[in-house]
């Protein structure tokens, strides 16, 4: 399973711990199967613990909460998603900055509305007597 993956599982479990796996699931995009696998792997790696709801009528229920180790992880993957993120944006900011660029010389060699040709593109003085 993806960090990405963990970490969108421990935020969804953060903030509602009584998740059902059909539910996280949901939210993840993704089959039950792979939600539980993903919880089974949260629960090996120490970052959640499961609780039976004792007063709950179905047995079923169960509460995912982070442990002291998965809160700290969750931070550790936070920071370095942000990072990835803002690595992103950055990135897309320059890419954006260049089309911007692109599209703004394209549109100084476009021609007129009085379908004139554009200054930039005239042919020199000449060029049409040397064609054979």
């Amino acid at each position: 399973m993806s960090e990405e993956r963990h970490f969108q599982a421990l935020r969804l479990l953060q903030a509602n711990p009584d998740l059902s796996q059909r539910a996280l699931a949901r939210a993840l995009g993704v089959s039950v199967g792979s939600a539980n696998f993903c919880v089974r792997a949260l629960v090996e790696k120490g970052w959640i613990k499961i609780q039976n709801f004792r007063t709950s009528k179905d047995k079923r229920a169960y509460a995912y909460l982070l442990t002291p180790q998965g809160i700290e992880q969750k931070a550790q993957i936070t920071r370095r998603f942000l990072q990835r993120k803002e690595a992103e944006y950055l990135s897309l900011e320059a890419e954006i900055a260049r089309l911007r660029l692109e599209v703004d010389a394209q549109r100084d060699h476009t021609v007129d509305p009085d379908h004139q040709t554009p200054a930039s593109a005239a042919a020199p003085e000449g060029a049409l007597n040397a064609i054979p």
